[in-house]
């Protein structure tokens, strides 16, 4: 009798984050200090394959940033962990960037439930991504990014599809070469990261691999959107005491001003880290400060330019 699956396990068989390794077929009866010391050695070769596709990298960015700059949204489209890592990275502009939650979204495949949850078949549709990214009101403006480690799940090349059809920028990121997904995105990133220590776990190497380049297509998105001042997360939230302590720091490592100085101008700008900092080095009020920063779109450098030559 022919197996209803394969068609699948021949598609599978072909991927290498699926591959299985023999020489680890006996790593359950090794020692703990020397598994540690094998995942610990396979997961030193990730940056090195990241490192090969930063051309690719860097090019999605820039795309993204335009993007960006004229009110696009940053949208990750994925399933099982995958969609995890999306919804992940998402979560954390807001607190990061201060940036709204609408901005940077994380769709799963199966919902919010799925986070925790395996939602049976979810990954299998391109039209449920299709229906989720309408349900956003997707538009030409945005960025969406397909995540899956395999290059083949219909929810991430569905999403992908679904908004080059509409003409939003899209970028696929996946761990095999030559895959679905990044044929399917304008932007084709592929991390070759080689077969897993658990053969097809790709919450492992794959997932890493993910998670930095997502770190890097967040990060200098919103660096390059004027997030930040130098190194400094001046659009930080102070959302909690440790944020309201960072957001002095932040001022300080900014400025070199006192403790009275820092208090009195997160004061007179409702506690806005970025607008602090140019009233103390533009020497402006708050309102001010304000104002240039809206005429600068938020880009403190260019803002405190303003203030020299005006």
């Amino acid at each position: 009798m022919t197996s209803p699956y394969g068609d699948l396990r021949a598609q599978l068989d072909t991927l290498t984050t699926e591959a299985f390794r023999p020489e680890l077929a006996e790593i359950d009866q090794l020692p703990t200090l020397e598994i540690a010391r094998i995942m610990n050695g396979e997961d030193s070769t990730v940056p090195a394959a990241v490192a090969a596709q930063l051309p690719r990298i860097a090019a999605a960015i820039d795309a993204t940033a335009e993007r960006a700059a004229r009110g696009g949204r940053l949208i990750y489209a994925g399933a099982g962990t995958a969609g995890r890592l999306g919804v992940l990275d998402a979560s954390e502009c807001p607190p990061t960037f201060n940036t709204d939650p609408e901005e940077v979204v994380g769709l799963i495949a199966g919902g919010p439930g799925a986070m925790v949850t395996s939602v049976e078949g979810a990954e299998d549709s391109k039209e449920l991504a299709a229906t989720d990214l309408t349900a956003m009101k997707l538009c030409a403006q945005d960025t969406v990014v397909g995540i899956s480690a395999s290059g083949r799940t219909p929810y991430a090349i569905g999403a992908v599809e679904h908004a080059r059809s509409l003409g939003a920028l899209t970028i696929g990121l996946s761990c095999n070469a030559h895959s679905a997904l990044a044929e399917a995105a304008e932007h084709g990133i592929e991390i070759v990261v080689g077969p897993e220590l658990l053969t097809g776990s790709t919450r492992l190497k794959a997932g890493t691999a993910q998670k930095l380049v997502l770190n890097m297509l967040s990060t200098i998105t919103m660096i390059r959107r004027g997030k930040t001042y130098g190194n400094l997360m001046v659009d930080v939230r102070a959302s909690n005491e440790k944020l309201r302590a960072r957001s002095r720091r932040i001022v300080s490592l900014a400025t070199g001003a006192s403790d009275d100085e820092i208090e009195a101008a997160l004061a007179a700008t409702d506690g806005e880290v970025k607008n602090a900092i140019l009233t103390i080095l533009g020497a402006v009020d708050g309102p001010t400060a304000a104002a240039l920063l809206t005429d600068s779109d938020g880009h403190l450098r260019a803002a405190l330019k303003a203030t020299r030559t005006s």
